[in-house]
Formats: C-alpha cells, structure tokens, sequence
C-alpha cells in the first residue's frame, strides 16, 4: 500500500479569512483503494500559515508510522521542512539574519508530524491542472467560506 497527501492552503487577503484542504489517497498499484478529504480554516491568517496547517492535518490523519509522499504546490512548506528547518533549529528559530522565523510554532507542529513519518515531499505547479491538487484547493477554499464576510 503507498500513501498520498495532497495539501493546499488559500487566503482571501494576505492576511486574511483562510482555509486548508487535504485529499489523503490510498494507493495499491495504480488503484486507488481508500480515498478521505479533510479541510478546515480560520478567519485570520495567511496562506503559508494555511499550507502549513494542510501538511500538519494531512501527516497527523495517519494513525501509524506510515510511508508517505505528501504533495504539495507550496516551494514555502517543502523548502522550509527539507532545506531551512534544520538551519533554524540549530539558531534557535532565528533565520541567518537573525531574525525570529515566522510561524515557527506551525513549523515546530509539522517537523513533529512529519518525524512520526517516512515523509517524500514533492512539489507540483499549482492551478496547473493536477486533479487532486485541484481537488485540495476546491477543499481549502471551502474551508475558508465559513469566514468570509
């Protein structure tokens, strides 16, 4: 069995109402075997913060240790969990400009998420027609229509 997470976030506004959107796929061959959609949201946030709840959602639904290839359209949530993270641990959450990393709370979430893991991340171009990539953005802004005004 191979798992699938694809996450998304939106934002009305930067900051602003937002919403995240999962589709977590179970896969035996090319088969899908087990399918679940999870989406949520908040009514003021940005959409990095909203990418990053997606990854922490998408990686906690998995109950066990579990191999898997987490999607997602966001360069921000894989760079920083694969390249800048290990950078910002060792500086006590400050950048190379010394500077407090934002949303480091969110980053301390999803590094303990994805340590519970066998985690391959993989980026694909947003709005580019991957349908379950398309499918986490329908999920992610329906998440944030409860909190648009």
């Amino acid at each position: 069995m191979e798992y699938f997470a694809y996450t998304d976030g939106a934002c009305s506004g930067n900051p602003g109402p937002g919403g995240w959107g999962v589709v977590l796929q179970a896969m035996q061959g090319d088969a899908v075997v087990k399918e679940r959609e999870l989406s949520g949201g908040a009514p003021q946030t940005t959409n990095n913060q909203m990418e990053l709840q997606a990854a922490i959602a998408a990686l906690n639904a998995f109950t066990r240790p579990s191999k898997i290839t987490l999607v997602t359209d966001s360069s921000y949530v894989m760079d920083g969990l694969t390249k800048w993270i290990h950078g910002w641990k060792k500086n006590g959450w400050k950048t190379a400009a010394k500077k407090p990393v934002k949303n480091a709370e969110l980053w301390q979430d999803l590094d303990a998420a994805a340590a519970k893991h066998d985690v391959t991340w993989q980026w694909v171009k947003g709005h580019a027609g991957h349908p379950q990539n398309e499918r986490a953005d329908e999920l992610a802004r329906a998440g944030m229509a409860p909190f648009k005004g």
